[in-house]
């Protein structure tokens, strides 16, 4: 069962209960009420000082071999009520906010595009369910789903979902050298992740990262895709505003999946 939010709340689907609605306030983020965003954050330290000589050997061993790891019930349902919200509102071109924690970038994303329909994920019940400001009329053409990307992506690969766009946004950088394997690039959903094509974004402020996700993307692609400085005219997401206070540096990758091109 699915529960329509009515205007100015935000919504997301919780399917180990049922497809739940969570009321939100309808003010625009506001930073000054939570000062610990404002705390100095301090730069990625990582022993690592380039590209792991390992990754692409590890992305040729997943593209050969695909995740075979059962996809749980649980994800199961929550993608399909996902994709029923999508259909629902008239499936516009798709927009996937994967990693989208307290759900800031998801209301940003769709307001920046409304003739798209923008599906915020995040396997954390607690982040999508808190109290993220918003100023005036929240836009309607989205949906949060809590669900492990990991199923998530491949269910997508399956199904054949075609996403426009794809943001992968300061996901978390495990920048320990021995930490490979748990960051995107070098998983093994990876070969999923760009199975699905469209327009990928991914921000982070570790530029090894970065390098790494443009690395993997060329492996698998054929593209020719480079780590970015990245100068937001404004931040859309709580991460991306406290890096920026805090002085750091950003980076992204952006690739053209459908088209062959990338920036």
């Amino acid at each position: 069962m699915i529960h329509a939010a009515p205007p100015a709340r935000r919504f997301y689907f919780q399917v180990s209960l049922l497809p739940a609605c969570h009321a939100q306030s309808p003010l625009k983020w506001r930073f000054a009420a939570h000062p610990w965003f404002f705390v100095n954050s301090s730069p990625i330290s990582s022993a690592q000082t380039g590209v792991h000589e390992q990754l692409a050997e590890l992305v040729a061993r997943h593209a050969q071999h695909p995740f075979r790891k059962p996809v749980t019930d649980y994800n199961q349902r929550a993608f399909d009520a996902s994709m029923h919200a999508w259909q629902s509102a008239g499936a516009a071109p798709l927009i996937l906010d994967t990693g989208c924690g307290v759900g800031l970038s998801t209301l940003n994303l769709a307001t920046q595009y409304p003739d798209h329909f923008v599906i915020g994920i995040d396997q954390s019940a607690d982040r999508l369910a808190r109290n993220t400001h918003w100023d005036g009329p929240q836009p309607e053409n989205l949906c949060f789903v809590r669900a492990d990307l990991v199923d998530y992506w491949r269910l997508a690969q399956q199904t054949g979902l075609r996403p426009a766009r794809h943001y992968l946004l300061y996901p978390n950088p495990w920048p320990k050298i021995g930490h490979l394997a748990r960051r995107w690039p070098g998983h093994a959903v990876f070969p999923s992740i760009v199975a699905l094509g469209g327009q990928i974004e991914c921000r982070s402020n570790w530029c090894i990262y970065v390098e790494e996700f443009a690395a993997a993307l060329n492996q698998l692609s054929g593209l020719s895709v480079q780590a970015q400085a990245w100068h937001p005219a404004a931040p859309i997401t709580p991460f991306e505003r406290k890096y920026l206070a805090s002085g750091h540096a950003l980076w992204r990758c952006v690739a053209d999946l459908d088209q062959g091109r990338a920036t």
